[in-house]
């Protein structure tokens, strides 16, 4: 069953904050008007859908993606989710996979999921 726009937004929501994301990065990351005050992201979490907008809907594809990726890479321990998305790591030039969400909005995402998901790298880099 596919998610409505509700349900995903709670999911999107529910994940920038289990990965302690402040609030104003959580705003850049969905690409969200800069206008976007912090106190309405919580209708996000409950009621309201975010804006149906292309830009924000790739976004949340992308974590959505991240997401996906951690639980198939640390399928018997969901908090090492967490954990990897606050190490640094090699691949994100010593970066932590939040800092790179946080610096480098869309870039960033793209870049964060081709680190953890070999499948979306080769389809995304062709190689």
């Amino acid at each position: 069953m596919t998610p409505n726009a509700i349900q995903r937004s709670q999911l999107t929501m529910q994940l920038l904050n289990e990965w302690e994301i402040p609030l104003k990065s959580q705003i850049d990351i969905l690409g969200l008007p800069e206008k976007t005050s912090t106190r309405y992201l919580s209708k996000f979490s409950q009621d309201t859908p975010l804006p149906d907008d292309k830009d924000i809907q790739v976004r949340i594809e992308h974590l959505v993606g991240i997401a996906d990726a951690l639980r198939t890479t640390f399928p018997h321990n969901a908090n090492m989710g967490k954990h990897w998305m606050k190490t640094p790591h090699r691949r994100l030039n010593k970066k932590s996979p939040i800092s790179v969400l946080m610096d480098e909005g869309l870039t960033g995402l793209i870049n964060v999921r081709a680190t953890l998901d070999c499948s979306f790298d080769w389809f995304y880099n062709g190689s």
